[in-house]
């Protein structure tokens, strides 16, 4: 049976939900981060303005340098987040198997649907323009008999792209291209590649095994065999949360007890909401700080019970906090607090505590409260302490 593997990608994502709100945006350099002069990075940039150099994780001052002439934009992660649950819906409508990756992108098995090559670029042709009509967005999709060679495809000829690779073309297609486009090699990777004198995928693929795992151990055995077009790992379906977090950086570098405790809280009460939104609580917290001079550490703890209450989760990160400030003297540049070791949403309550029960009628009552009138609907004293 003929194997097709589907990887979608959504162009420029965060950048085109902004124009869909604001189409004056349209046609125009736009970055999605911040104030050019706040400490923030690209979150996404626009096809005309990575032109001038500009990609994601790039300081925003130095983006403004680059391209003088672009909109900035703030981010607004609940837009970009129902537009992908809409993206992710109507992926379920055309694949038997869709596998999402992030927001913006996903792996289909359209193998039960798409019986030759020319059937999958139909198939491609008509998703790219129910994306296009019922969305107002535009996606790339790469066709492929593996996952390896149908994500380098979906990137080939972006944006609004349409690559179909024919069943045995893959090693043929993927030869020409350099090698950082291979998924699994990053820049470290490359560098080590690089000392080899392989530039290409396709001279990744033709390197003596050997040499490569001497250099690569295991890992080298994976690369060269999808530079080969050879990866028969399958579509997974959407999987269960592992964990979830929440990170802000500050405008400048503090440690300001009151703010760093302020800013945590309204991180744990995000958390809260989004384990509830999943049924789920949470065994384990970790808090992550990163300094002035970019160290970063990070410290967990269990908060003694599984939870989903923004006061269990923020007593667990404030101690860790507090022990971490104790240690150390250098300025906090980034915090971060992250929910992990997610369990369903049953939980024993404890008995010596009185007040137990009616901690979790509140937690419950609030969460319903927003997600009928929307997050900012009530507010706790202490997140609304300065």
């Amino acid at each position: 049976m003929y194997r097709c593997l589907f990887h979608v990608d959504l162009d420029a994502f965060f950048v085109s939900v902004e124009q869909l709100h604001d189409p004056s945006l349209r046609n125009k350099p736009v970055i999605v981060g911040g104030h050019p002069n706040s400490r923030g990075v690209v979150s996404a940039a626009s096809y005309e303005a990575r032109r001038f150099g500009v990609h994601s994780a790039m300081p925003l001052s130095q983006a403004q340098r680059l391209c003088p002439q672009a909109v900035f934009v703030p981010l607004h992660f609940s837009r970009y987040v129902e537009a992908s649950g809409r993206f992710m819906a109507l992926l379920e409508t055309v694949a038997p198997v869709v596998e999402p990756l992030g927001l913006d992108e996903a792996f289909l098995d359209m193998s039960d649907v798409a019986p030759s090559s020319e059937a999958a670029r139909q198939r491609a042709v008509e998703l790219k323009r129910r994306v296009r009509d019922e969305l107002g967005l535009t996606v790339s999709v790469g066709v492929a008999s593996c996952r390896a060679a149908a994500k380098v495809a979906s990137d080939h000829d972006k944006p609004d792209g349409l690559v179909v690779i024919a069943p045995g073309g893959e090693a043929a297609f993927l030869a020409p291209l350099e090698v950082v486009k291979l998924s699994g090699v990053g820049e470290k990777t490359a560098a080590l590649l690089r000392d080899l004198g392989v530039e290409t995928i396709g001279q990744l693929a033709a390197l003596p095994a050997t040499v490569l795992q001497q250099k690569l151990g295991r890992y080298g055995e994976v690369l060269q065999l999808r530079a080969m077009g050879l990866d028969s790992s399958a579509v997974e379906p959407r999987g269960e949360p592992r964990s979830m977090s929440r990170e802000t950086t500050f405008e400048v570098d503090t440690r300001d007890m009151n703010r760093l405790t302020t800013t945590l809280h309204g991180m744990c009460d995000e958390l809260s909401r989004d384990l509830r939104t999943h049924g789920k609580r949470a065994g384990t917290v970790t808090l992550k700080l990163r300094y002035e001079d970019f160290h970063t550490v990070t410290r967990q703890a269990s908060p003694g019970t599984v939870t989903n209450s923004v006061d269990a989760l923020m007593a667990t990160a404030a101690k860790l906090l507090a022990g971490l400030l104790a240690e150390e003297r250098r300025l906090v540049r980034l915090i971060g607090v992250r929910a992990s070791r997610l369990a369903g949403p049953e939980q024993q309550l404890d008995m010596f505590s009185p007040d137990a029960a009616k901690i979790q009628n509140l937690d419950n009552a609030i969460a319903s409260i927003r997600r009928r009138h929307g997050p900012d609907a009530i507010h706790t004293l202490r997140s609304r302490e300065k």
